[in-house]
C-alpha cells in the first residue's frame, strides 16, 4: 500500500507498506519446521516532508511458528509485530513499527478492483511468460495515526493497494522497472510502468487508465512512453535516479513531480535491493494537478534480483 496523507497541521506525507512472500525452492522435502519453504519480507517507509528524507525499516523471516505467516484466500499477513489484514468487507488495517516511526492505519475501499493488463494478466516483457497476476484498489480512504520521533499525529488521506503474484516476474534481459500508481483528481486512476534493459532502453511498457465514469482503457508498449527529466544522486549509495518524468499514455501527456528527492530505500538487509519509491504529483499538460500517487524506480543500483 502506498498513499498520501495530511497530519493535524495539514502537512503532506507519503507512506509505503509492502509485504513480499517468496518460495525459494530449497529444502522443500525437509520435514523440519525450520525449513524455509516460504520466506517473508516487509518494507515500510514514511516520506517525511518536514525533514525531506525517507524514514524506512525492513523485516524478514521464514514463515512459521505463528511469528511470520501469510494466509491464503484473504489478505492477512504478519511478520512479528508488523501486519496487513483485511478486517472486514472493504476495510484493511496496517501496522508497522520502525526505530523512529510507526504507522497504524485503517483503509477502506471505495471503488471496485482495477484489473491490470488483460483481465488481470499483466505482461512484463516480450515473452508472455514474464508476467504477473495483478489487480489494484485505487482511492482507498485512509485514517489513522503516524508517529515520527515519538510524536504521534492523526492523519487522513488516500491510498493505492497493489497485489501481484507470479512465478516468472522479470525476464532475463530486464534490468529493472519504472512504475507509478496514481489516484486521479477526478476520481479516475492510472497505473503505468516500463521495463528497462541493461542499457537503459525500454524492453516493455503498459498502462491502465480508469476514467471517472468507470470505463477502462488498457495501453500496450506503443502507447506508453517514459521520458526522464531531473535526476537526484544519493549521497549514501552514489546511485542516480531520474526523479522527474514526462509520461505519455495514449494521447495524454503528464508531468510527474516528486514531493521530495530523497526517497531511496536501501533494503540490502532483506530483499538485497536498493530502489527509489516516493510520493509524486501528476500534472496535466496545462500544469494543473491531475492526481497524486507513488513512483517506484528499480534497477538503477544494479540488476533487480529478488
Amino acid at each position: 500500500m502506498t498513499g498520501w496523507v495530511k497530519d493535524e497541521q495539514q502537512r503532506s506525507h507519503g507512506f509505503q507498506v509492502t509485504f513480499f512472500r517468496v518460495r525459494p525452492g530449497i529444502a522443500e522435502q525437509n520435514p523440519s519446521k525450520f525449513a524455509p519453504r516460504q520466506v517473508l519480507f516487509a518494507h515500510a517507509a514514511i516520506a517525511d516532508s518536514l525533514s525531506g528524507r525517507l524514514r524506512h525499516a525492513e523485516r524478514s523471516a521464514r514463515a512459521g511458528f505463528g511469528l511470520a505467516e501469510a494466509k491464503e484466500g484473504v489478505t492477512d499477513v504478519r511478520l512479528d509485530d508488523w501486519s496487513l489484514r483485511q478486517v472486514a468487507d472493504g476495510r484493511y488495517h496496517a501496522v508497522v513499527k520502525g526505530e523512529d516511526f510507526s504507522i497504524a492505519l485503517d483503509l477502506e475501499t471505495r471503488q471496485p478492483p482495477l484489473l491490470q493488463g488483460d483481465r488481470g494478466y499483466s505482461r512484463k516483457g516480450p515473452d508472455p511468460r514474464a508476467a504477473s497476476h495483478y489487480y489494484s484498489l485505487p482511492h482507498l480512504k485512509v485514517a489513522g495515526e503516524m508517529t515520527i520521533d515519538g510524536r504521534p499525529q492523526k492523519v487522513s488521506g488516500e491510498a493505492w493497494f497493489d497485489h501481484e503474484w507470479s512465478s516468472d516476474y522479470v525476464d532475463v534481459d530486464a534490468q529493472g522497472w519504472d512504475w507509478m500508481g496514481i489516484n486521479l483528481a477526478d476520481g479516475g486512476s492510472l497505473m503505468a510502468f516500463r521495463m528497462r534493459d541493461r542499457h537503459g532502453g525500454e524492453r516493455w511498457a503498459a498502462a491502465t487508465l480508469r476514467s471517472a465514469d468507470g470505463s477502462v482503457q488498457v495501453f500496450g508498449p506503443d502507447a506508453v512512453e517514459w521520458m526522464p527529466g531531473r535526476t537526484w544522486k544519493s549521497p549514501r549509495t552514489g546511485v542516480t535516479y531520474p526523479v522527474q518524468w514526462r509520461v505519455r499514455v495514449g494521447d495524454r501527456t503528464y508531468d510527474v513531480e516528486p514531493l521530495m528527492h530523497d526517497a531511496e530505500l536501501d533494503s540490502r538487509a532483506s530483499t538485497g535491493t536498493i530502489y527509489w519509491e516516493g510520493p509524486v504529483t501528476l500534472r496535466s499538460s496545462d500544469g494543473a494537478t491531475a492526481g497524486r500517487g507513488y513512483l517506484e524506480l528499480t534497477g538503477y543500483a544494479g540488476k533487480m534480483e529478488m
